[in-house]
Parts: structure tokens; C-alpha cells; sequence
């Protein structure tokens, strides 16, 4: 049953719950057509009562801008990647090791383990109400020097990351350059030629046209690449129940919905980009990638040295081989 009969299309902005949700990314990612899925779903379900207006593109504050405008309640909604609000709470660079995860499945199973549920209470603590997690898939490394096959191939080439220790270590042992870079300045500088690769989803990189600017795509799945959807703690505890639990049951919705959406779409511009003839394309055995996984531990000792090893221990595949050896 709609709780809203009343028609509040002719309310002012005043009378009405104004919802500003910013983000960085292209309106035909993932990220973009859920985060405006979810306002027309809000929108419909409250007769206009509540209006959740989506700035996308950076248009309102760039990715390292918007996190701080969230917790100032300049805007009331994010969706920021993982690695973004690792400022507040470093733990959360779990979710950027390399080789972490082999689907998506087993990030959600992460997130809803004892070391995922503690990730979202220290986001709590911070004035930030976790409301979802949306998927973007893994990302591919791609670069103007030469084809990425094997492990020495990264050396001298200088990788845009995303502001995280994990990901800058990650590059750093591979002998390669890691610069922090917010997402609107990425086609800038590989343009320019301050860059010469970057690692990103199918989706993003076809979005920002990065494959116009790259010679060669090694999909290498090396890491994931997800969004927390987050609202300001204060704004969210301000609104009433029955508010609350329309705004919950749209994003449950939502989130099925992105997580089919964000497949197809990476799998559509991954054909996309292996039959554009524009970029060079290299994909990575599964031996080749276990060789990379076993080349990037130092990152894993380095994470739990710093922040602990409980949050590695519950990544899927290390309690899966707990499983295999108490089964023994």
C-alpha cells in the first residue's frame, strides 16, 4: 500500500525531503543509472514527498571533495569506492588487495562476515549510515608502452590509483610508478601524458573513452572495484520511521537490480573493447594469474601488519581453505 496518496509534485523544496546525491562517475555506469533508478523509485513511492536529486560527473564536488561535504551535510548522499573512505577508516583497503576476490559473490559473502560487519560499524562511528554496497566488477590494467603479460612488463610505466596505501604498495612492487589522481582528472592526464596507464572496470573505461587514449588492455582481473552508498548519519536519524523504512525497502530493490545491471553492462563494453580494433587486447590464464597473486603477498603482510590480520582472514578464499584443512 502507498503510505503517500497525497500528490506532492506542487510542494516547494522547503516542504518537501530533498535528498542530494552526488557522485563522480558517468550516468551510464553502474553507479549512475542505480543511483537514478533509486531516486525515480523514492520519487514514485512518495508521491514526490521525497525528491532525491542525482548530480553525476563530478558536478558538484569532485571525488576527493564529496566525502567531506557528506559528513559537512552540504549533500546528503555518496556512493563512493571503497577506497575512498579510507581517510576515515583505513581498514577498509581490505577490499583493494590484489586478488582479494573471484566474483562478486564473494565480496557480499565478505561484507556480511564478522570482519565486514565490524567495517561498517567503524563507518558508523564516523557519522556516515552505510546504506548498500553496489558493484562495478574488476578491474583491468590498461597503458600506451607495451602488452602487460608478464610480471617485469610494469616496470617504468606510471599507473593512476585511487587513493589507498594498498593500491600505491601494489604498483610500488611491481616496479611500477603509482600516482593518486581523482577520477575527473584520469582522460586529463593520460592525455597529457603525465600518465601512461591506469586500472579501472570495463565499464569506466569505455564510459571516459580511456581505451581512445591507451594502446594496449590486459584484463587481468586483479582487483574489485565496488561502492558504498552511504548517507549522512545525522540526516538519516532526522527522518521518521516510516520515511526510513520506504527508503530501505526502494534501495533492497535497487541493489538486485544494480548487481544484475553492472554485469551487463561491463560484459557489453568488454566486447565492446575486443572488437573496437582501437586497443591492443591481452587476457590473463588462470596460471597467470595465480603467478601474480603469489607476487603481491607483501602487500597482504604489509596490510595486516599495519591494521590486522582478522580482516584478511575472513576474505572467502582464506576461509575456504580453513574449511579444506579442518575437513582433513
Amino acid at each position: 500500500m502507498n503510505a503517500y496518496p497525497e500528490d506532492h509534485e506542487q510542494l516547494s523544496e522547503e516542504e518537501r525531503i530533498v535528498i542530494r546525491f552526488s557522485h563522480v562517475v558517468g550516468e551510464n555506469t553502474p553507479k549512475g543509472l542505480a543511483s537514478r533508478y533509486f531516486a525515480e523509485q523514492v520519487k514514485e513511492r512518495t508521491n514526490g514527498y521525497v525528491e532525491v536529486q542525482v548530480f553525476p560527473n563530478s558536478k558538484l564536488y569532485r571525488d576527493g571533495e564529496e566525502l567531506d561535504a557528506l559528513l559537512k551535510g552540504d549533500i546528503q548522499m555518496i556512493a563512493p569506492a571503497t577506497s575512498k573512505v579510507t581517510s576515515l577508516v583505513p581498514e577498509w583497503q581490505v577490499i583493494d588487495l590484489p586478488f582479494a576476490f573471484q566474483n562478486v559473490e564473494e565480496v557480499q559473502q565478505y561484507l556480511h562476515s564478522p570482519a565486514g560487519i565490524v567495517l561498517e560499524k567503524k563507518l558508523e562511528e564516523k557519522g556516515l549510515y552505510p546504506m548498500a554496497f553496489w558493484d562495478n566488477g574488476f578491474k583491468q590494467l590498461t597503458n600506451t608502452e607495451r602488452p602487460i603479460k608478464y610480471l617485469e612488463d610494469f616496470e617504468g610505466l606510471k599507473f593512476r590509483v585511487m587513493s589507498s596505501e594498498v593500491l600505491e604498495d601494489q604498483f610500488t612492487l611491481l616496479d611500477a610508478t603509482a600516482e593518486v589522481e581523482t577520477f575527473d582528472q584520469v582522460f586529463r592526464n593520460l592525455d597529457n601524458k603525465k600518465l601512461n596507464a591506469q586500472e579501472n572496470t570495463f565499464s569506466n573505461i569505455v564510459n571516459k573513452n580511456l581505451h581512445g587514449l591507451q594502446d594496449y588492455l590486459t584484463v587481468s582481473n586483479h582487483g574489485y572495484l565496488g561502492y558504498l552508498v552511504l548517507i549522512n548519519a545525522d540526516f538519516w536519524y532526522e527522518l521518521s520511521d516510516e520515511i526510513q523504512v520506504i527508503i530501505l525497502d526502494v534501495i533492497e530493490e535497487v541493489n538486485e537490480w544494480e548487481m544484475k545491471m553492472a554485469k551487463e553492462v561491463n560484459e557489453e563494453n568488454y566486447h565492446i573493447l575486443k572488437n573496437c580494433n582501437c586497443i591492443e587486447m591481452y587476457e590473463l590464464s588462470k596460471k597467470e594469474q595465480q603467478s601474480w597473486e603469489e607476487a603481491l603477498l607483501p602487500v597482504y603482510d604489509s596490510f595486516a601488519e599495519k591494521y590486522g590480520a582478522q580482516y584478511i582472514d575472513y576474505l572467502p578464499k582464506y576461509q575456504n581453505l580453513k574449511e579444506d584443512e579442518d575437513e582433513d
